[in-house]
């Protein structure tokens, strides 16, 4: 399985022409939020919004993970089974 699943709608690349990309990506395991910029070690963009909503977008799943875990960690307390 992998881990980090990318916001496959974010298209937001350099807006000089150098071909460099941004990622956001949600970290499956632990909701934490991962922001790439590749090919570079920065990015000129002009459409930042793009990256803006893919943000709130991964923030929103995160909180969703974070709120299923929590469910469930209630639903199934550690220790021995109730005999």
């Amino acid at each position: 399985m992998r881990v980090f699943r990318s916001d496959l709608s974010l298209d937001a690349r350099d807006a000089t022409g150098t071909g460099a990309e941004t990622d956001v990506a949600l970290n499956l395991a632990t909701g934490n939020i991962r922001l790439s910029i590749l090919w570079t070690q920065e990015i000129q963009l002009s459409d930042v919004d793009q990256v803006a909503e893919a943000l709130q977008r991964a923030a929103a799943e995160s909180r969703s993970l974070a709120m299923t875990k929590e469910a469930q960690a209630t639903e199934d307390p550690p220790g021995p089974p109730a005999a």
